[in-house]
């Protein structure tokens, strides 16, 4: 579990570049590096500027997202330094300063790929995109009376994943490890994001059916691994031995509880997380956690700029497209201890190639609301 420790000790190291680098006023440099060209920066696209807009490369999940945008930006035969990267932290107030920046600089030819950071903060940076008349693609955190259609061609899609049914899934490969009974607590994601809401759902929808299940405790980590590791030491020393399973909305979180969990000496825990990192689907080989859930990061970096940039290209006209193609759900894919190894081969180990004008292939309908 050697890794793990590793995770946490290059997050905290990090995180300490980054506040020095800020301190120095250095951060904006780095983080946004399309914006301040410099030498080694690669000659500009003829066309649309792209950029992708994400909390933080050091995470796994990030980074596989961001992985697939580079992928994305090679099959134009463009350099990977060509896509833009905004790196906000954590931070919606920066999420947006950067983008705004970022149109203050191109106008409307950018073309953009977004995770918000955070629910509310969606509807100016879209407001933002079309008052400059650029182009967007949006993920995961969106308020639900926000609508692509709403905004003509500029506001392209907005991809989700329905994490609710999942979540139930992992929650029941959780309790049934439990036998049926004993304490449980849920570590969540941060509180204001839909897939935070949507996984303590699922945990609770299988709750109802595990009446022997006791919930002892749901809090959030932020879908940090410090935190997450702050978050269960203290669950221990407050419940003990009453805990006898652990949900996490997230694997980085995962990490975090599993090297609580071994500081106590306690290595047979049972532990269930969610998407599909390639270190949780090694430690779930080793049933070190029960299950996760994988949603395809790379092909969802990589279509989600491909949607933004053809959008922007004149390629398709979004207000053309039906509903369905502009608010749609991506894939999930239970991973358990019995098919966690095919799993790794066919995703983990080597990435498919997509086709990334193929832009729906692998969408699971229209998003419903309520």
């Amino acid at each position: 579990m050697s890794f793990i420790k590793t995770y946490i000790e290059r997050q905290t190291l990090n995180r300490r570049t980054m506040l020095l680098m800020s301190a120095y006023g250095l951060f904006g440099a780095a983080a946004t590096a399309g914006l301040r060209p410099g030498p080694a920066r690669a000659a500009a696209p003829n066309g649309p500027r792209i950029a992708w807009s994400y909390r933080d490369r050091t995470n796994p999940y990030w980074n596989a997202i961001v992985s697939g945008g580079n992928a994305f930006v090679q099959s134009l035969g463009l350099p990977q330094s060509a896509l833009i990267n905004l790196i906000n932290e954590g931070s919606s107030e920066k999420s947006l300063s950067d983008i705004q920046s970022l149109l203050a600089r191109y106008g409307s030819g950018v073309a953009l790929a977004v995770d918000p950071n955070d629910m509310p903060n969606c509807r100016p940076v879209v407001e933002a995109v079309n008052k400059a008349g650029a182009y967007v693609s949006t993920i995961w955190n969106k308020t639900d009376d926000l609508h692509p259609w709403d905004f003509g061609d500029h506001y392209v899609s907005h991809m989700t994943w329905s994490d609710v049914g999942p979540s139930e899934q992992t929650a029941r490969v959780l309790f049934d490890a439990m036998g049926g009974k004993g304490g449980v607590v849920h570590l969540g994601g941060i509180a204001s994001n839909n897939p935070a809401i949507e996984r303590l759902a699922g945990f609770r929808n299988a709750l109802k059916a595990y009446p022997n299940i006791q919930l002892l405790a749901v809090q959030a980590a932020d879908w940090d691994t410090q935190k997450a590791n702050q978050v269960m030491s203290g669950f221990l020393t407050r419940y003990g031995d009453s805990i006898k399973g652990v949900h996490c909305a997230s694997d980085t979180m995962a990490y975090g509880v599993i090297e609580a969990l071994r500081a106590e000496g306690i290595e047979d825990m049972p532990v269930v997380s969610y998407d599909g990192n390639p270190q949780a689907v090694e430690l779930v080989t080793k049933g070190k956690i029960l299950a996760t859930v994988f949603t395809n990061p790379y092909w969802a970096g990589g279509i989600t700029a491909s949607l933004a940039y053809y959008a922007a290209s004149g390629v398709f006209k979004p207000s053309a497209e039906p509903h369905e193609h502009r608010e749609f759900y991506g894939p999930t894919t239970l991973v358990t201890t019995k098919d966690a190894q095919d799993f790794k081969a066919r995703y983990i180990d080597t990435n498919p190639q997509y086709d990334w004008k193929n832009f729906w292939a692998l969408a699971k309908g229209q998003i419903r609301y309520g």
